[in-house]
């Protein structure tokens, strides 16, 4: 389906100009070539195809403009003509000529002439006239190149190969002969774009838009050397694509990465918990990672434990094993010895998320705990931990540690990824697995056999089961016995959280057996790709879809080497089986009663589903034809070889299943009727004879032949086997079609981008324009998708997850597509990088959405067999081969020749092995329905006649079994093999001994061999004569073969040894062109060389395939070496390849070699160093006594040399060190290759523009500070201005220099204003004596989280205005150049609003915060290395690694680290020779040292090493408690210093605070070591991890790192200056080493360098308060700002403190802790400095705090009285201070209260040690009887108080608790009353006290706790008062504890019942009576009187009745 427009010509045109066209259809817009100088007829003779998804309707318009084209201005529309397509649409083919019409559509004379053709949409392919255009003979497009015979025969349905692809137009061969043939090199693997650019005089804009040819004029104009590329080409031409479109692009990267096994480290530190739910419980937190658990310690009766314990887990497994563990974190209740705890709640994520979180970590954050057996209780408390997972070479960046004080914000600080809500419910994950088909044997067929015989029946040999792991809980479906097909309909279900942290499911089929389970398949589906967490997104949702499984491949053996690939570990090198299965989430309703709470793993039955839910059954075909396999490797021996192609089962012919076809019918329903109906598909030339056609999957066996010593190639010649394959599968191609346009439009952003980006580093000019090509082509491209997309049919076999990820794709790519539109817009030369990194976040996003999760047709493979073993295999993915009417549907390789490079399956693969090619096959591959099968030989190249095999002769559709090239052309290859830089060292030396060899068709051909060298220079030709090419001439020419270049290393005995291989495309000239500028002669290209995955050089070379015409070879172009023949039979690259010389001087400083090892086992004593570059070099003088003095003698020697002028193309200079043995024995140290010299390059500076140049470059610094100083001073001045009054002293880089008189009026005024909050403001005022250093280091630290805080503010700002900025940007270019001086001032003028506004931004966040603030003087907390901050250290001393030994071969161990055998100190300057004259006229000139004026003497000098070492943090654990004992060792020469005795126990992060001093001498000594070793009592200590610091550079350097320079000077106090020097001798130094005029101190406060002038006070005042004039004040604010002076200035370093990982050498590349320290030196030869800083740690101060709890009142009643069942309560109170459970205090019983109100009056008294500074208390204790020594702990200050319920006999109760933070608690309630349940809940809003600052506090306080539903609940409330008294003021006024002596409290009056019944009855009893049952004894006495009385009366009644009758 495509509408193809012919654009004829433009005729009547008016004058003479450039012409260009532009045609516009449905939104996608085509440009034409640009016509230059045409006068009245412009003749365009171009070709546009789009491509349309649907029909196109007959109102639609065709838009055709026409320009008058200009580069400078924009393109002058000369007229429009649109044409509705109605009659296009009907005919489907129309010839117009008409006139254009201009803006107000009325008529003009210019006319048009084009033709149209439109091919309509249906199911089929339509039939096409055979020529495409009724064009005139000869100018027939050239990309239409059919073979008549093919045309005739074979192919009435669409010409896929030879349309021109779409957006590309077909030009006519006149001007196709310019074209770049393939674009040097498939632009996707990068080889070679740095091809040199003649274009830098041009400096104006080009327009965005420029069609290729007529960049090629203009190459023509520059002579040649300008690519294509660099310029935006978007809407034309994909430049990117290859210029035919019959090959496809090879893969450069050989080895799978994937299954390899690596070092990562998880380490995790518990904090603290928070809120757990429970009451008095004594929590444990268990961190369980994969199979490992550690436990921390257990906190006694908590809720809110603080443990700070850090633990690590060390793996060495592939990164998939790794990134699917678990890390689970539980905390359990009362575990001990015996019993194993009961589970709180539990935290589970999995070790990939944290990967990909920023910096692989989450710091400082809280886990909500859940309890996963019971789902419907809310969340069980919070863990706050730290997580980080580091993989080698990782560093992680913790956030810097500093004290923490602001509360912890739980909510706003979870443990959770970003977009993941913080409310997660529970949900359950339906698995349901249905059945399975395609499973191999897994069983020995003896076994089969012996059944066979006993039983006689014949069973599938394998018992499957599925079992399915999820966030660490298995599920498994029952086993379905012998079943090559089972059938299980079970579903498997999983209780998680949702959205679940863990990102994979793994679905594994397995083979049940008693001896061993072994997995068949493994799957994984990721969770992220079937699920969309955005507003309009999706719950995971799967199915039912089958998903195919790779593993070994399927002979059975007992042991299988591969049987990592079946458990999903590295690429699969088979088809496995194929499982259909769904998935389905349901979010659970816990409030729901009826729910089964448990999170147990269930397996249930599942209803089966439809035969054809997942998709029609459809025939597919799949043809293959082989063109060549070349390169098979030797080793593989010379048996005959063959190759089978296989697509799932089918085509598998060592145990293929019998007749798949049939069995696959039988599964889709009856039998007759699918097979009837796929003959009717068929297409109805086959007849029925082809229902009949046999697949044939593999070629004939053929005998390899010889190619060369390492090489066979097998003799495809003329004939090329084919294969072809038919296989029944679900349609559901629409999946892979939508993945294949994603992946399309992925594919050319990466190469656009690959562009731009090597654009930029070799400088090619306007990299913007080709990124702004690159996001139209991406927008355009975007906009295509959700066309094509849209029509998708809804037919039923879609699943849920088909409809969901196509709406969720269509709005990411229609949102990406207008992203990218803004995007362009905004792309300027200035935020190019910015943009640059968003686009490549559309690359990450779009190939994570082309990624297809529910497969359909199964991979590709083709296996290589020799003498019926399984050698090597390539796995071509289906959809990238799927065939597809509509273009972009199409896969990237359907129809193309693709080079594809096999290789050794599974771990063989791994290492050196897999790196060499195992064979090169050139295939061509075309998969799609049976009925579509008409066209599947037109990508092949023309000129064959096909072979079939009998049965198929006459039926023109049936599939070939060979071709036969009938055409066939000569030619001769050039290969210009100039030099290859930055190899691979093979050989022990560290160097290589190379050569290269080019490989090109069947033939090879080898470079000489350079010996000892990692950049040689062969400058050699190889010549390939009879080259011998099947095809046509012209695809040749488009579409040549590619070239492989192998480089290896000689070795005198054995086999060469592989380094690295790379690809190339020829440039081809036919032998009816000119060998003419542009195209010829070829320029010379870097191409990048591999080495398995990893880089391994570039080579430097061109390749030209010239045709042998009629007339033989004395045709071809004569090859013009050099002159000098010496080289023999060795021919030199010619002269027009080889690049331009001129002269250029090379000087090198030789300064030293440090830290030379032994060379075979003798040490270096004699060495010297030789520089080489480009056949020329020096040596250095030769040093008599290394041990003695490392440096040389000579400083500075040249030598000259001839060096290209392009300097890309410039050689490396290797740098050898030998030693000079007796004898005149030479032996090589090491060697270094200094691959590229630009950075050593000196270009002598532009007469005119260099006064300019500096002030342009240095104005930014100053406006920020000129502020307000007037603009122009008539000397040039700028006056920087330091007074305390300008405003601007709030921005950072002002300091504030007052006098400190105004401090003091300052505090005064301060004080007054305080008002209401006086007594804060006083606390905040510590006198300078309180002051220390680390005082000075904290209030760094708060500056540094300030300042990060405020960078991410400005970030944000920054994007807003830009915008403005680009505006203004525009502005300026577009002035011509008015001299620099217009330039300057334009840019003054842009740049200083936006320095304002910086400066209110800065200013305003910060004024609040520093009122109360007192003001300390800071240092800078550097939180890198310092060499970080100031690169290296190599301003002119350079550090050159020397290298021996060779690399290893598995890309893991061997790093650099170990082959360094030294260092060689020096430095280098390139530059051309003769200088201009006034460098060397200039004033003290030396010429010994040529550039290298004013370097100070290289002779040995003493100094003082004074070594500070302030802290570390984070160690990694080295005892078995998960602690270290650390202690700091320090080496430097011979001093080895150990600081054992004092070292710190139990600490993973020591505070140390020592300085250590050392002399030492340079150069010998320069190395410093800092390492931190664990103390062991037992045994060796072992090294925790160290740095090494090089001093020499540090000493020597320009940044002056000797002493930092201080914010401020002062003569004593904390921050008393340090240097022996003062700021103003330090100034004078600089000012004369620098040549800077300076400086000039004048009156006022004013000092002069150069032309700046500083301001700023000058008074000082010293330990008496006296004042005294000084310049200090004034020289030091220079040396803040010496970067802003001229020409001498750079940035000194200031005062600070670095930190430095620590490495490990057993553990290379992770970083095991980091340490804070900074080193001063100074030269002996100077006055002594003063004594060190004392940074000694921080004293804990002693303090007692006394409780006393005078009363409770509510307290809940627990008990029920014995007698009366009355609620009472036996309250006491318990009281401590946290981390000093042990020493809890417990007041005495108050019994029996009956209101909750108690009485104690009682008195805890707790001593504690604390860090004012650190607000934490210091506890030493021993961690258990068997430690050796006490632990320090530093833990929150918290008072706990609890109120029980006292029993006698049972376990006391818990009733309530609160915690008080001693620094912040709310202040308590006046009376009981207003004592509330709001004082704990609602801490934000309460005024908080700290008892640190009221001394003393009394008042009410609640108890709480919480109930059955966990809510908190008021239990109580506590009257008390707190008093804190340091301790010496506890020793004046003591008191005793509880009430006692000294200052006893009285007794508490309690009621008497509390007194204890069975010690005291009477009065108990007595009080009971007497109170309460006084009435109700009275009651019952009376009634027992009278109870009494009638039955006495009773019982006398009857004698006395019989008294009175008888009369007694």
């Amino acid at each position: 389906m495509a509408l193809q427009l012919q654009l004829r010509t433009v005729s009547g045109l008016r004058g003479r100009a450039d012409r260009i066209a532009k045609a516009a259809f449905r939104g996608l817009s085509f440009y034409t070539r640009v016509l230059e100088s045409c006068e009245d007829e412009a003749r365009f003779d171009e070709t546009f195809r789009w491509p349309v998804a649907s029909n196109v309707d007959g109102n639609e318009i065709l838009e055709i403009q026409v320009f008058n084209y200009s580069k400078v201005f924009t393109n002058r529309l000369i007229g429009t003509f649109r044409m509705v397509l109605q009659k296009v649409v009907e005919e489907g083919h129309v010839e117009v000529m008409d006139t254009l019409i201009d803006d107000n559509n009325s008529a003009i004379q210019t006319s048009i002439s084009i033709e149209i053709r439109y091919q309509a949409q249906d199911g089929t392919v339509g039939t096409w006239s055979d020529k495409e255009f009724l064009e005139t003979p000869g100018l027939r497009p050239e990309g239409d190149g059919r073979c008549p015979l093919e045309t005739d025969s074979l192919l009435p349905g669409l010409r896929q190969s030879s349309d021109v692809s779409p957006g590309k137009s077909s030009q006519q061969p006149a001007d196709r002969s310019f074209r770049r043939a393939g674009k040097g090199v498939f632009s996707a693997m990068k080889l070679g774009k740095a091809r040199p650019t003649k274009d830098d005089h041009r400096k104006q804009d080009e327009p965005a838009v420029l069609e290729a040819e007529d960049l090629d004029r203009k190459a023509m104009r520059l002579g040649g050397g300008l690519d294509p590329d660099t310029i935006s080409l978007a809407s034309v031409t994909a430049v990117t694509t290859n210029v035919s479109n019959k090959r496809s692009k090879p893969d450069i990267k050989m080895e799978p990465s994937a299954g390899r096994p690596m070092d990562y480290q998880v380490s995790v530190t518990i904090i603290e918990a928070r809120q757990l739910v429970g009451l008095n419980m004594d929590p444990v937190v268990c961190v369980e990672v994969g199979e490992e658990k550690k436990y921390t310690s257990m906190k006694e009766s908590t809720n809110c434990p603080y443990y700070n314990e850090y633990f690590v887990f060390d793996f060495h497994v592939p990164p998939d094993v790794m990134f699917d563990k678990i890390i689970k974190l539980s905390v359990i209740h009362s575990k001990n010895l015996l019993r194993s705890g009961t589970l709180v709640g539990s935290f589970k994520m999995d070790v990939g998320t944290v990967y990909t979180q920023p910096e692989h970590q989450f710091y400082h954050k809280w886990a909500i705990l859940s309890d996963p057996e019971d789902l419907t209780a809310g969340l069980k408390g919070y863990l706050k931990c730290d997580i980080a997972v580091v993989g080698k070479g990782d560093n992680i960046k913790t956030p810097h540690k500093a004290n923490e004080t602001d509360e912890d914000d739980i909510e706003g600080n979870l443990l959770l990824p970003d977009g993941v809500p913080p409310e997660r419910q529970w949900a359950r994950f339906y698995i349901k697995i249905y059945r399975a088909e395609g499973l191999p044997r897994m069983n020995t067929s003896i076994m089969a056999n012996v059944k066979k015989a006993l039983i006689g029946e014949n069973k599938d040999l394998v018992d499957p089961y599925v079992q399915v792991v999820f966030a660490g809980q298995k599920g498994k479906t029952s086993v379905q016995k012998s079943s090559y097909e089972p059938l299980w309909n079970e579903q498997i279900i999983f209780t998680e959280m949702f959205p679940p942290l863990c990102k994979r499911i793994k679905v594994q089929i397995r083979d049940s057996d008693k001896v061993n389970d072994v997995a068949i398949g493994t799957h994984f589906i990721d969770l992220r790709k079937i699920s969309n967490e955005g507003d309009k997104g999706y719950l995971p949702t799967f199915g039912p879809a089958w998903v195919n499984m790779y593993g070994s491949t399927r002979n059975y053996t007992l042991m299988d080497e591969h049987q990592e690939l079946n458990e999903g570990l590295g690429e699969g090198v088979s088809f496995r089986a194929r499982l259909l299965m769904s998935l389905a989430v349901e979010i659970l309703d816990t409030s729901n009663p009826e729910i089964n709470s448990s999170t147990e793993v269930q397996v249930e039955q599942a209803t089966s589903v439809a035969d054809n839910c997942t998709g029609k059954m459809e025939e597919f075909f799949l043809f293959g034809a082989f063109l060549e396999a070349t390169m098979i490797d030797r080793k593989i021996g010379d048996k005959p070889i063959n190759f089978e192609v296989t697509i799932g089962n089918y085509g598998n012919q060592i145990d293929g299943m019998a007749k798949p076809v049939l069995r696959r019918k039988k599964e889709g329903g009856d039998g007759d009727e699918e097979e009837s109906e796929l003959l009717q598909n068929s297409s109805e030339d086959e007849g029925g004879e082809d229902g009949e056609m046999v697949s044939v999957s593999s070629s004939q066996p053929m005998k390899p032949l010889v190619t060369d010593r390492n090489y066979f190639h097998l003799p495809y010649f003329e004939k090329k086997p084919c294969i072809y394959i038919k296989s029944w599968w679900q349609d559901q191609r629409r999946r892979l079609y939508n993945a294949n346009i994603m992946d399309k439009i992925a594919d050319k952003l990466e190469e656009g981008l690959n562009d731009v980006q090597e654009m930029i580093k070799t400088e090619k000019p306007h990299p913007e324009r080709r990124l702004r090509g690159v996001l139209e082509e991406l927008s355009s491209g975007c906009l295509r998708f959700v066309t094509l997309a849209d029509k998708d049919q809804h037919h039923a076999s879609r699943t849920r997850l088909d409809r969901e990820r196509l709406k969720s794709c269509m709005r990411e790519l229609e949102n990406m597509g207008q992203q990218a539109t803004t995007l362009r817009s905004q792309v300027k030369k200035n935020t190019m990088k910015d943009k640059l990194k968003l686009v490549q976040n559309f690359l990450q996003k779009l190939r994570f959405l082309a990624d297809e999760p529910q497969h359909t047709i199964p991979d590709i493979f083709i296996w290589m067999i020799s003498n019926n073993k399984r050698i090597a295999y390539a796995r071509v993915p289906s959809k990238d081969i799927l065939y597809s009417i509509v273009d972009e549907e199409m896969g990237k390789d359907c129809a193309k020749v693709k080079t594809v490079f096999l290789k050794l399956p599974g771990k063989r693969g791994f290492g050196p092995a897999g790196w060499t090619v195992q064979a090169k096959m050139e295939i061509y591959l075309w998969l799609g329905l049976n009925k579509q099968r008409k066209d599947f030989l037109s990508g092949l190249p023309c000129g064959f006649e096909e072979k079939k095999i009998a049965r198929g002769q006459n039926l023109p559709s049936f599939p070939p079994i060979s071709l036969l090239y009938t055409k066939k052309q000569v030619f001769q290859l050039r290969a210009h093999m100039y030099q290859a830089r930055s190899l691979f060292a093979a050989d022990s030396s560290g160097l290589s001994d190379p050569f290269a060899r080019v490989f090109f068709t069947s033939q090879s051909q080898c470079t000489e061999v350079l010996n000892e060298t990692l950049c040689p220079t062969w400058d050699q030709l190889l010549v390939f004569d009879n080259v011998e090419l099947y095809g046509e001439a012209h695809e040749m020419r488009d579409d040549p073969p590619i070239i492989v270049i192998e480089i290896y290393d000689q070795d005198t005995v054995g086999k060469a040894d592989f380094m690295g291989r790379t690809f190339a495309k020829p440039v081809v000239k036919m032998s009816d062109e000119q060998y003419c500028p542009p195209r010829f002669p070829p320029q010379l290209e870097y191409y990048q060389i591999y080495r398995g995955n990893s880089t391994a050089g570039d080579l430097l070379a061109a390749f030209e395939l010239l045709q042998i015409g009629p007339g033989g070879k004395s045709d071809l172009p004569p090859i013009d070496g050099p002159t000098d023949m010496d080289r023999g039979p060795i021919l030199p690259v010619p002269l027009g390849i080889r690049p331009v010389l001129s002269k250029y001087r090379v000087e090198i400083l030789f300064w030293g070699l440090r830290d030379l090892k032994r060379v075979n086992l003798a040490q270096v004593d004699r060495p010297r160093v030789d520089i080489e570059c480009a056949g020329k070099g020096v040596q250095s003088a030769l040093i008599q006594n290394y041990k003695k003095n490392p440096n040389f003698s000579t400083l500075v020697k040249w030598f000259e040399v001839d060096l290209p002028e392009n300097e890309l193309l410039h050689p490396p200079l290797n740098i050898r060190v030998v030693d000079c043995r007796a004898f005149g024995r030479y032996t090589l140290v090491g060697s270094h290759a200094v691959s590229s010299l630009r950075k050593f390059i000196y270009r002598p500076p532009d007469k005119k523009a260099q006064h300019w140049n500096m002030t342009a470059k240095h104005l930014k610094g100053y406006l920020a500070m000129a502020n307000g100083a007037p603009r122009s001073r008539p000397t040039g001045e700028i006056v920087v201005n330091m007074e305390p009054e300008v405003p601007i002293k709030k921005m950072e880089t002002m300091v504030k220099l007052e006098a400190s008189e105004e401090e003091k009026e300052k505090k005064k005024k301060k004080k007054k204003g305080g008002g209401g909050g006086g007594e804060e403001v006083e606390e905040e005022e510590p006198d300078e004596s309180m002051l220390d250093w680390w005082s000075k280091y904290f209030a760094s630290i708060e500056t540094m989280k300030e300042q990060l805080r405020q960078q991410e503010a400005a970030a944000a700002e920054a994007e807003e205005k830009e915008e403005m900025e680009i505006a203004e940007e525009i502005k300026l270019d577009d002035s011509p150049m008015k001299g620099f001086k217009g330039q300057a001032k334009n840019k003054e003028k842009s740049k200083a609003p936006k320095d304002d506004k910086k400066k209110k931004q800065q200013s305003a966040p910060e004024l609040p915060e520093k009122k109360n603030k007192q003001k300390i003087d800071e240092l800078k907390v550097f939180n890198k290395e310092l060499e970080a901050e100031f690169d290296n250290f190599e301003d002119w001393l350079h550090t050159f690694n020397l290298l021996r030994g060779k690399i290893g071969d598995n890309d893991d161990n061997a790093t650099e680290e170990e082959r360094i055998v030294g260092r060689f100190k020096g430095s280098m300057c390139v530059y051309k020779v003769p200088l201009p004259d006034d460098i060397t006229k200039e004033a003290g000139y030396d010429p010994n040292f040529g550039m290298f004026q004013g370097i100070p003497s290289n002779d040995p000098i003493n100094v003082l090493v004074r070594v500070y070492i302030v802290r570390a943090t984070d160690l990694h654990p080295a005892d078995i408690n998960g602690k270290a004992d650390p202690y700091i060792a320090i080496k430097l020469g011979k001093t080895d210093i150990k600081d054992k005795e004092n070292y710190i126990s139990k600490q993973l992060n020591p505070v140390f605070g020592k300085s250590f001093d050392i002399e030492a001498t340079f150069p010998m000594e320069s190395m410093l070591t800092v390492a931190v070793y664990d103390w062991d009592l037992v045994g060796t200590d072992d090294l925790i991890g160290e740095t090494k610091i090089d001093l020499e550079n540090r000493y020597y350097s320009k940044h002056r790192a000797t002493c930092g320079v201080s914010q401020t000077y002062s003569i004593h106090g904390y921050n008393v200056w340090r240097d022996p020097m003062k700021p103003s001798q330090i100034l004078s130094k600089l000012c004369k080493e620098g040549k800077v005029d300076g400086p000039h101190f004048g009156p006022g406060g004013r000092v002069k360098v150069a032309n700046r002038v500083f301001t700023g006070p000058t008074e000082i005042e010293d330990e008496n308060g006296q004042k005294k004039q000084t310049d200090e004040h004034l020289a030091l604010s220079v040396l803040r700002h010496w970067e802003d002076i001229p020409r001498a200035g750079c940035k000194l370093v200031p005062e600070h403190v670095e930190t430095r990982p620590l490495l490990n050498p057993d553990k290379p590349g992770i970083e095991q802790g980091r340490l804070e320290m900074w080193v001063d030196m100074f030269p002996m030869d100077m006055p002594a400095p003063g004594p060190a800083t004392d940074i000694s740690p921080r004293k804990p101060k002693k303090y007692e705090l006394r409780v006393i709890v005078w009363n409770t009142d509510e307290v809940i009643l627990e008990d029920d009285d014995y007698f009366t069942g009355e609620k009472s309560s036996d309250i006491f109170v318990r009281g401590w201070l946290k981390g000093q459970q042990e020493d809890k205090q417990d007041t005495d019983v108050h019994y029996h209260s009956l209101t909750g109100e108690g009485n104690f009056n009682w008195r805890y008294i707790f001593p504690f040690d604390y860090l004012m500074a650190e607000e934490k208390i210091v506890i030493s204790k021993k961690e258990s009887m068997f430690s050796w020594d006490e632990t320090e702990y530093k833990i929150p200050a918290r008072l706990t108080l609890q109120v029980w319920d006292a029993d006698h006999f049972s376990a006391d109760d818990f009733l309530g608790a609160i915690e008080l933070d001693l620094n912040r608690f709310p202040r308590g309630a006046k009376t009981s009353k207003q004592c509330s349940l709001e004082m704990v809940t609602n801490e934000a809003e309460l005024p908080m006290v700290s008892i640190f600052k009221q001394k003393r506090v009394k008042g009410w306080w609640p108890f709480v706790a919480r109930d059955e539903n966990d809510e908190l609940e008021v239990t109580g409330k506590v009257e008390a008062e707190l008093h804190l008294l340091t301790a010496e003021e506890a020793e004046k006024s003591p008191a005793g504890l509880a009430r006692n002596e000294p200052d006893p409290l009285e007794k508490p009056n309690r009621p008497d019942t509390s007194f204890i019944w069975f010690l005291n009855p009477l009065k108990s009893i007595k009080y009971l009576i007497c109170t309460r049952y006084k009435w109700l004894i009275i009651k019952i006495v009376l009634a027992l009187l009278l109870l009494i009385m009638v039955a006495l009366f009773l019982y006398s009644m009857p004698g006395y009745m019989v008294k009175k009758l008888l009369g007694a």
